[in-house]
């Protein structure tokens, strides 16, 4: 959902928007909170590029705050499948790094994402057998250099259309065949690390109940045909004014499956929460209220479902919500790392 596009390129917007968020600053209450990860009895995830890492208060953040770490887009093709072919695996070496460093979870996202079609994939003889040893490589490559590290993969991610028509066409189902191409990526991860619990995963599951029925029947086609399909993300990007409900509903479908459970990309965007006008605090009322059904839902689940939850960022400007519409405050740290009121909230939906 986040796109590929990297955080230097809009460090001068968010540096322009500090005199806009100086306010907020000003009126953001400073509040006790446990860290998260010691808060939640399961384990609680962020997103990270490596260049964060050498940001002095945002790592110190991430390594109090969390027990598991999701590189937000170097681990995708877009990152790691260079024009030649060849791969590059630094920026991934070094947020896995800094994940064992602090004893955290590693978490791989994504290998298969029908938004990216690298050229030197394109460019690929027509042939089946070619494309396939190359889209078997590339897995394999990527899943086995972090065997025995990460935890878990989004080995598919994003297959369903955004009304729930179908599944996407992408190069890979073009080469490799609509189904095919997905049974073909977990049996692969599975082949590179028989132990990491794999993923497929997709967003909007909770605002639009016709785009989950075709997730839910996907998940019953892959299970068919055997896939070795581990568990299900939900990425939860939402918003503010998301009705009452609607969150819990989408993971109790989920879990219907009795596969673990991922609460993968959650952020609650305000600007986007057109139903609650520009009151900043209904706005904020309303994100406080969807993080606390969030984490209530998610605890309701039996202990061997809650794989993890994992919030898309701590602090505000950092959020890719703010690529392209900057001025969204969508998770729980302010940009200095003060835990807002929705932390709060999150927290007390804890059960």
């Amino acid at each position: 959902m986040t796109g590929g596009l990297s955080r230097r390129a809009v460090v001068g917007s968010t540096l322009a928007l500090a005199a806009c968020d100086r306010t907020i600053e000003a009126q953001a209450a400073t509040l006790e909170l446990p860290p998260l990860r010691s808060a939640a009895p399961f384990p609680v995830g962020t997103c990270v590029q490596a260049f964060q890492l050498e940001d002095r208060a945002l790592s110190p953040l991430i390594a109090a705050q969390v027990s598991q770490l999701t590189a937000e887009w170097e681990m995708k093709m877009e990152y790691i499948v260079q024009d030649d072919g060849s791969l590059r695996f630094d920026a991934p070496d070094q947020i896995a790094a800094f994940a064992r460093t602090h004893g955290m979870r590693f978490f791989g996202h994504t290998l298969v994402w029908y938004a990216q079609e690298p050229p030197a994939f394109k460019r690929l003889d027509t042939g089946r057998i070619a494309f396939d040893a190359a889209y078997r490589n590339y897995i394999l490559a990527v899943v086995g250099r972090y065997r025995g590290q990460a935890v878990g993969w989004d080995v598919v991610n994003e297959a369903i259309d955004d009304e729930g028509d179908g599944w996407r066409d992408c190069l890979w189902s073009q080469r490799l065949g609509p189904l095919e191409h997905m049974v073909l990526a977990f049996q692969h991860a599975r082949e590179a690390d028989p132990e990491a619990v794999l993923f497929l995963n997709d967003y909007n599951l909770e605002n639009r109940p016709k785009k989950r029925v075709a997730f839910l029947k996907l998940v019953e086609a892959l299970l068919k045909a055997g896939a070795p399909l581990g568990g299900l993300g939900t990425q939860t990007h939402v918003a503010a004014d998301l009705p009452a409900g609607r969150l819990s509903a989408a993971i109790t479908d989920l879990a219907s499956f009795g596969l673990p459970i991922h609460l993968s990309e959650m952020d609650v965007s305000l600007r986007r929460a057109k139903g609650l006008g520009h009151d900043k605090a209904k706005l904020e009322a309303g994100q406080g209220r969807v993080y606390a059904e969030a984490a209530e839902a998610f605890s309701r689940l039996p202990a061997q479902q809650r794989f993890a939850f994992t919030h898309w960022g701590l602090r505000d400007p950092d959020s890719w919500l703010n690529y392209k519409d900057p001025g969204d405050a969508p998770l729980l740290f302010d940009r200095r790392g003060r835990p807002k009121a929705a932390a709060a909230a999150w927290i007390g939906g804890l059960r």
